[in-house]
This record gives C-alpha cells, structure tokens and sequence, in this order.
C-alpha cells in the first residue's frame, strides 16, 4: 500500500529535482493525519513518498496523469517498468442519495408534479442498478442494464450507455446493485506508454453484460 506524502504535507519543493532531493536527504516524515494513522494500524506494507518521488517515476516512464497512475508510481518500490498495458480502471463517481427538491417545475416555475412519500416501489428504488430482460413482445424488448428510475405504475425507466429505455416493465427486472450513492464504469484503458497507442483503444464488455 502506498500514499503520496504530498497529500498530507505542503510542498516546499520548486521544482521536480529539488522535491526529489529532498526525499533522498531524508527529509522528516510529517504525516499526522487519522487516514495514515489508520493504514497503519492495518499492519499492512505502507510506503510513503513525496509528489517529487512520483512525478519522476511517472515522468521517467512517460505515463500519463491520472490518480491511479500516480498511486503506482509512489515510492522507491516502482519497478523501473510497469506493466499497465492491459489495465482499465474502475471509474468511481459520487451520485449521492436523492435531492432535496420537493416539486418538479416548468420551464415558468410553475410545479407541474410533487415527490411522493414512498422511494422504494416493487422492491426497487432510483440509483439501483438492474438487468432486464424484456421479450420480443414489447416496444422496449431486449436485454437492458443500467441504473432504474422506479415509477409508482411499475413501468421503469433504465439509463443505460446507449441511452434511456422507457416504460420497462418491474416484472422483467432483477438487481445487480443496490444504490450506494456511487456510480461504477470500467474506464478505457489510459495507462499506454505513448500518446498513440491511445488511438482506437478498446471499451471492455459492461459490467452485467
């Protein structure tokens, strides 16, 4: 486990050879927050190391700035190569747990409807994440997943990556999450050593799919 020190300290370095300098001095470790507390406490592997450090290992290896590339990069521990070519990381988004707005308005201000008592209708609430399965029968037919936006009439809507599907029926849903308050994708794969080979990479299958 390893933690950018420059998180948790002010950075007194100029410039990237005297932030990595001063690491290699020996500079005091002045890490006092509850986070690296905790991660020790742990009794896991816990490696710290200066935005310096990080930003050399990065830079040597020409990698693009991202926050789970520079997680890899932190301390002496790097490998002189990483091995981030068929990599694609989670992609975390915090959607949270509903609003506060009581109404829906018109384009004037004017409430045109009014948010109901119950969130929860047929076992399910908006920000689950489901599969359906619709048949052939129906306008909506095919095999769908995304996050649910519950109605009190049992016909959903699902917000997939192709796009909003409507009115699909509760009867054809089964949850693969329950709304955390979190949204999840499998990122494209960034970690390529050279600017071109970012061209035509490819998106995983989803998640469910």
């Amino acid at each position: 486990m390893t933690i950018d020190r420059s998180i948790e300290e002010p950075c007194e370095a100029t410039s990237l050879t005297h932030g990595f300098e001063a690491e290699r001095r020996g500079r005091p470790l002045r890490l006092g927050s509850e986070l690296f507390r905790r991660l020790q406490a742990t009794g896991l592997p816990l490696e710290t190391s200066s935005g310096g450090r990080t930003k050399y290992n990065r830079s040597r290896q020409k990698l693009p700035k991202t926050h789970w590339l520079d997680a890899a990069c932190v301390g002496a521990s790097t490998p002189d190569v990483l091995q981030t070519a068929e990599v694609f990381p989670w992609r975390i988004l915090a959607e949270g747990h509903g609003r506060r707005k009581m109404c829906n308005t018109n384009d004037l201000g004017f409430p045109i409807s009014h948010r109901k008592r119950r969130r929860r209708y047929y076992g399910y609430q908006t920000g689950d994440l489901v599969r359906a399965v619709v048949p052939e029968t129906l306008a909506c037919r095919g095999t769908h997943v995304g996050r649910v936006m519950v109605r009190a009439t049992g016909r959903f809507d699902l917000t997939t990556k192709e796009g909003r599907v409507q009115g699909v029926p509760h009867r054809f849903c089964r949850a693969v999450g329950r709304n955390d308050g979190y949204s999840y994708h499998q990122g494209m794969q960034e970690a390529l050593s050279t600017p071109s080979a970012f061209q035509g990479a490819a998106i995983p299958p989803s998640l469910g799919r």
